[in-house]
């Protein structure tokens, strides 16, 4: 037992008493090290429960049947206990893989109720525990403690705040004024700390950050900024030769819906298109909203429109989307041009204008934002894809000083990997129209393997602490209203990830110099 417990503080992990008991009959140190660690890594927290590796006994599974141990012994005694499977090692006519199956991994969210100040209250109170119990495990976060148990007297502490305001000094000085749930107090970034100053940029309001330093109830001198950021130990790869496709901002319906160069993807969907037999192997097709341009998003926008009716522009791209093969499960999102409400979680696309839509059999409608799960096997635990339609991204590209310097409407990737970095999808109050939920919608509680977006127009691939970033290109010629802000969009790109090799490519479809015809 003191063993166990030696082993749990050393991996900072904390079993619930039926877990511990469980465990307690394993005898190699080094099997139970490699345990607690993937349990960590699957959970995200350091608590973790028995009901939890319950639930994730395919994962855990995968695990131990993909890692050779001392003594197998320890696997088969730990498959007995926890009533796993004794067919420790599948036979290769068992590991079948069940085609395109996508699992949709985030709550349904409910929003039939009238929205009351105490909604935000809960809101904010709720989401400020979720990241406190990320940053927590944070080692760096030393003398870890809430803000009414300080004294006056000079201490080294560590905190972790919600920022309220932040403001710099004549002597260019930061101070922040932070508040958990038992008090507020001021923090400050000295001028001469360089490193800090430029981390600190990254800090927006309503943000929760873990701060390090000296100080006592009145403020603390900061040594060092802790974000709650997302991080992947690895990058997996699948057991078989899969192919996912990322598309979205079609904008059909638009006067400058590039139809031609749609189609011309259509048929290479469709494996009409010579020389692309790797079309064969593609299994998964993303859509991240702004299927249709809608009408009334903007002033004038009728000026714009090839087809001046919601419910047509639905059927028009509906009966294009039916020709897909089947073999290809589409995964669609709305966006803020789809005809469902602006405020985040985005509910599924409104069955009473996009009901053509609703009886394609090959084709899943999800919320924005969602998480699902993509290339599952008997033996592949599968991809976690987090889509996001990106309507925060402007926010923060126009006002924190490195995403302005960067013009980051220009560089996407950028802003997701900021985002990446606070685990929050609009962790700012205004940056976008929210409901408030009691569990925030927008928080990014387990980091993804794949986060991809659009809104933006233009396409970029890059990586975060092994999370692949994706932003899709779009579908509609430029605009004059993204001529006026300097945009330069990308067209008919589509970003191809291969889920057994990792490859990434973008294909380009676009008619350069030719007319599309509507």
């Amino acid at each position: 037992m003191q063993e166990i417990q030696k082993i749990c503080s050393e991996k900072k992990v904390i079993l619930d008493k039926d877990l511990f008991e469980n465990v307690s009959s394993i005898k190699n140190p080094l099997f139970l090290k490699a345990l607690l660690e993937k349990l960590k890594s699957l959970s995200g927290r350091s608590f973790i429960t028995n009901s939890f590796l319950e639930k994730n006994k395919k994962e855990i599974k995968y695990f131990l049947n993909n890692n050779s141990f001392e003594n197998p012994l320890d696997k088969k005694n730990f498959y007995k206990l926890f009533d796993f499977s004794s067919d420790q090692t599948p036979k290769k006519e068992k590991k079948t893989q069940k085609k395109s199956l996508v699992k949709i991994l985030s709550p349904f969210h409910s929003s039939g109720k009238k929205i009351e100040v105490k909604d935000f209250v809960t809101h904010f109170r709720k989401r400020y525990e979720e990241m406190k119990s990320f940053l927590e495990e944070r080692k760096e976060l030393e003398n870890l403690v809430s803000i009414n148990k300080l004294s006056l007297d000079k201490q080294k502490f560590s905190i972790i705040g919600l920022v309220y305001s932040k403001k710099v000094t004549k002597n260019k000085n930061i101070i922040l004024e932070v508040e958990d749930l038992t008090g507020k107090m001021k923090v400050l970034i000295s001028s001469s700390k360089e490193d800090l100053v430029k981390e600190c940029e990254d800090i927006t309001p309503d943000s929760v950050i873990g701060f390090k330093g000296v100080g006592n109830s009145d403020i603390l001198f900061v040594n060092e900024i802790v974000f709650p950021e997302v991080h992947l130990p690895e990058r997996k790869k699948g057991d078989f030769e899969e192919i996912a496709l990322f598309i979205g901002d079609l904008h059909y319906g638009s006067k400058k819906f590039l139809k031609k160069d749609f189609l011309r993807f259509i048929d290479y969907l469709n494996g009409k298109v010579s020389n692309t037999p790797e079309a064969k192997k593609i299994k998964y097709l993303f859509i991240v909203g702004d299927l249709v341009t809608g009408v009334g998003n903007y002033p004038n926008q009728e000026e714009d429109l090839e087809i001046p009716d919601l419910e047509k522009q639905f059927e028009g791209i509906a009966k294009i989307l039916s020709t897909i093969k089947k073999e290809i499960t589409i995964v669609l999102s709305p966006g803020n041009h789809d005809g469902v409400r602006l405020m985040e979680p985005q509910p599924l696309l409104d069955e009473k204008f996009a009901w053509p839509l609703f009886e394609i059999e090959n084709l899943i409608l999800t919320e924005n934002p969602c998480v699902l799960k993509i290339g599952e096997s008997d033996s592949f635990e599968g991809f976690e894809v987090l889509t996001y339609h990106g309507f925060s991204f402007p926010y923060y590209a126009n006002s924190i000083p490195k995403l302005m310097v960067e013009k980051t409407m220009n560089q996407p990737e950028k802003i997701m990997k900021y985002l990446l970095k606070m685990r929050h999808l609009a962790p700012t109050h205004a940056s976008t129209q929210y409901f408030p939920l009691e569990k925030d919608g927008l928080l990014i509680r387990k980091s993804p393997d794949i986060f991809v977006s659009g809104h933006t127009h233009k396409s970029g691939v890059s990586y975060f602490n092994n999370v692949l970033v994706i932003s899709v290109s779009s579908w509609e010629g430029k605009t004059a209203y993204q001529e006026k802000f300097g945009n330069e969009p990308d067209h008919c790109k589509v970003i191809s990830f291969n889920l057994k090799t990792r490859a990434v490519k973008v294909l380009d479809f676009e008619t350069k110099g030719e007319e599309n015809e509507n």
